[in-house]
């Protein structure tokens, strides 16, 4: 049986928000089964709870942001990419600020995070949602589909004119089945063009930003001085994005993403019409008999995203 799982104990970590610039002290709590992500503002009296779902997903500019009346947590997409990687469906995620720490612009540092704690079963069979006709969300000539798989595959690609993003390959494949979130996606960063910089600030974003938790480029270049983590780290980055906005609906799942030009607002868009057209999926878990294989990579970083 493929079990839901959380993590063994609480672990800490600093950081600074990417849009905010203000310290934050995170906290990852284990969380009984069913209990999904659940994020906690601790700052707050009393706290407030969001839990990870796509109708509280109130904000996509620049970042998903997760919001409870006048409340919000924002940044979370990253973390919710380490926890869909690493098939981690409950967690208390409490933070001392509106924002999750951006650490170094990755997920790594959060996988680092999960992995020191301990990824543990929960006896509990975890559910999949299995795409079983198309679902298609479109803006402009954005897209993003899902198609039945038996596994989890990215058909992903972006579309930017500028010089150091069109030398790299701006298509990726990628079968979880086969190839690992850790190792081939997780190091991915998020990235940010110099021009745009002084307008995000004057409007109160990107305060937080720094060559140390993002690829900076400039009109023609990539300013970071230790250059790319993968050749096409971009895109990489772009699907480690829809990953976790993905998991927002708390469950991973058995389909093919196809995607083009998508960002936090289409992901999250097509995470509402996933939850909506219950006519295009079935609920899924598996018991692993003799006649029924797992789909999905088994390894010793843990059991990969579907």
């Amino acid at each position: 049986m493929i079990q839901q799982r959380s993590i063994k104990t609480s672990i800490r970590a600093t950081g600074l928000g990417l849009h905010s610039g203000s310290k934050v002290l995170l906290t990852l709590r284990p969380a009984a089964p069913n209990t999904g992500i659940v994020f906690r503002r601790v700052d707050l009296s009393p706290c407030v709870e969001i839990l990870a779902k796509p109708e509280n997903v109130l904000e996509t500019e620049l970042a998903t942001s997760l919001g409870q009346g006048e409340h919000r947590i924002s940044t979370v997409e990253h973390l919710m990419s380490a926890f869909a990687g690493l098939g981690v469906d409950n967690c208390i995620v409490e933070v001392d600020h509106a924002e999750v720490p951006v650490m170094d612009g990755s997920a790594a540092p959060f996988v680092f995070l999960l992995q020191s704690a301990g990824v543990v079963d929960q006896g509990i069979a975890k559910r999949f949602i299995r795409v079983t006709k198309p679902i298609e969300v479109k803006m402009d000539d954005k897209w993003a589909r899902l198609t039945p798989h038996q596994g989890f595959r990215l058909n992903f690609s972006i579309d930017f004119d500028h010089p150091a993003v069109r030398n790299t390959r701006q298509t990726l494949l990628f079968d979880f089945e086969s190839a690992s979130f850790v190792k081939e996606i997780s190091r991915a960063r998020t990235f940010g063009f110099m021009r745009d910089f002084e307008m995000l600030r004057e409007r109160g974003l990107a305060r937080g930003a720094s060559m140390e938790n993002a690829v900076a480029l400039d009109q023609d270049r990539v300013m970071n001085d230790e250059g790319l983590r993968y050749p096409d780290e971009f895109v990489r980055h772009k699907a480690l994005d829809a990953i976790g906005d993905l998991y927002m609906m708390g469950h991973c799942m058995l389909a093919t993403l196809e995607a083009h030009k998508a960002g936090h607002h289409l992901n999250n868009l097509l995470a509402r019409e996933v939850m909506q057209r219950t006519d295009c999926w079935e609920w899924k878990s598996f018991d692993l008999g003799a006649e029924e294989k797992s789909p999905f990579l088994q390894s010793d970083e843990s059991l990969a995203f579907a």
